[in-house]
């Protein structure tokens, strides 16, 4: 009897990488290895391992430091263990004349933690920082896995942290 040896990347993660090699060259592998790390990030409860880095590598046939290098310079990828629900407010100059500052301040005190940091009960990562979401018309914005809210007060920020589970 063989022992079967479960594959890193699992067979929705390699569909979607195919899904997007389709769209490249086939000598432009790693012009994918943004959505592979972001769809194996998602698979992992939002943060990258090495082995899932080395994996997805090995499937675009890049070297592991350049992996590494993307995933350590993108903000939306994680790579260390982060709360359920990851929470980016936009700083940037829009945003930041529109009271971002005080946004910050506001989540940063009610959640009991600080930027880059995650909740001790792991519910919720308040990411680092957020140069630009592109909702500049609506600041200040945050985004909550993935879903934007715009013109934020205090009591749309209690609401929306209030819903998650």
């Amino acid at each position: 009897m063989t022992d079967q040896v479960k594959p890193v990347l699992s067979e929705h993660a390699r569909k979607e990488i195919d899904h997007w090699l389709a769209k490249y060259p086939e000598d432009r592998k790693q012009s994918a290895v943004l959505a592979a790390l972001r769809e194996v990030q998602h698979e992992n409860n939002g943060f990258l391992t090495t082995e899932l880095m080395d994996a997805v590598a090995d499937y675009l046939g890049m070297p592991q430091i350049a992996v590494y290098e993307v995933a350590s310079f993108y903000s939306m990828l994680e790579t260390k263990p982060i709360g359920r629900h990851s929470i980016s407010i936009c700083t940037n100059i829009s945003c930041m004349l529109s009271g971002s500052d005080a946004v910050v301040d506001y989540t940063e005190k009610k959640l009991g933690i600080k930027t880059g940091q995650s909740t001790a009960d792991g519910r919720f990562f308040l990411k680092k920082e957020e140069e630009c979401l592109a909702a500049c018309c609506g600041g200040p914005m945050m985004m909550v896995d993935h879903v934007y809210y715009e013109n934020l007060t205090n009591e749309k920020i209690d609401a929306i942290l209030e819903k998650l589970d």
